[in-house]
């Protein structure tokens, strides 16, 4: 970045890096200056990162409440398994939606196909916080391929809808608050207008980079906009996830994977999961400790 946030810009956030075992991740959401953005609780972008035959992802069964998951990726495949029954592989382009509710747990690993090739694995992983009277809903998981997902071709930027809804297009994914989702390419020179209908908007640069208001920006980088007019100017060719929307009721608590609006969910979720209440994975007996306070 070069300069200050001009007028349209709110925030500029620098991703941390985190060691999650297999590989490192930028983690985006949540931020100390920046919670959320919309429902957006909590956004990661893991890879690019190549790996040999043999070797894979591994991570074991782990619970959640109280949010959906979005599995989006570039590169690779994920086997995503849940106690629903579940098992889904996920590919680049297509959108896996899981609902927590008041309780799932899943795993995502490589399957033995692409465990025993080399691989490259590139994507992004976000949580979306439910509103208050959807936070004990029904665990449910639902998957998308790239088929059925909105296409837009914009002011020479190519749009893929995820979620939500933007730019008159609407996403078969059910989600339960105002949101939106957007894979983004843009080619050198293109100029983007973000949708003005959310109140929320964010843009963050996977690769390439951007002009907003005369400031550029490079990779790795989350731009949190103002409401209003904000055109994205590609300096480069660039790769982008646009998300946002309204923000939700009161505040949301993160603890490990759980969210919640009450401190005192969360705390009965740590004991449910301590005391093995939550459902199993079906094939797949592992699973992840609950972490020390």
């Amino acid at each position: 970045m070069t300069g200050k946030p001009d007028g349209a810009v709110d925030l500029v956030i620098q991703p941390r890096t985190r060691d999650i075992g297999d590989f490192a991740v930028r983690r985006v959401l949540p931020y100390a200056k920046r919670r959320m953005v919309g429902p957006f609780v909590f956004l990661d972008e893991f890879g690019p990162v190549d790996m040999a035959a043999g070797h894979g992802i591994d991570v074991r069964p782990h619970p959640h409440i109280g949010l959906s998951t979005l599995t989006y990726l570039f590169k690779g495949e994920i086997l995503h398994r849940d106690s629903l029954g579940s098992l889904q592989a996920i590919r680049p382009g297509a959108a896996n939606w899981m609902t927590a509710g008041r309780g799932i747990v899943h795993s995502e690993r490589s399957g033995e196909v692409e465990r025993a090739r080399d691989k490259r694995l590139h994507g992004m992983q976000s949580w979306v916080a439910l509103p208050l009277d959807e936070e004990e809903r029904t665990p449910s998981f639902t998957h998308h391929g790239e088929d059925t997902l909105p296409v837009i071709e914009r002011d020479g930027a190519w749009l893929r809808l995820v979620a939500g809804r933007a730019y008159g297009e609407s996403a078969p994914v059910e989600v339960f608050s105002d949101l939106f989702y957007i894979h983004a390419e843009l080619p050198a020179g293109a100029a983007l207008a973000l949708p003005e209908e959310h109140p929320e908007r964010a843009v963050y640069i996977v690769e390439g980079g951007l002009s907003i208001g005369g400031e550029t920006y490079g990779p790795a980088t989350m731009v949190v906009l103002r409401p209003g007019p904000a055109v994205l100017a590609a300096t480069a060719a660039s790769r982008l996830m646009l998300l946002g929307g309204a923000p939700l009721e009161g505040s949301r608590h993160i603890w490990w994977n759980f969210v919640s609006s009450s401190p005192e969910r969360i705390a009965q979720a740590k004991a449910d999961w301590k005391d093995g209440r939550f459902p199993a994975v079906p094939g797949d007996s592992d699973f992840i400790p609950l972490p020390e306070e």
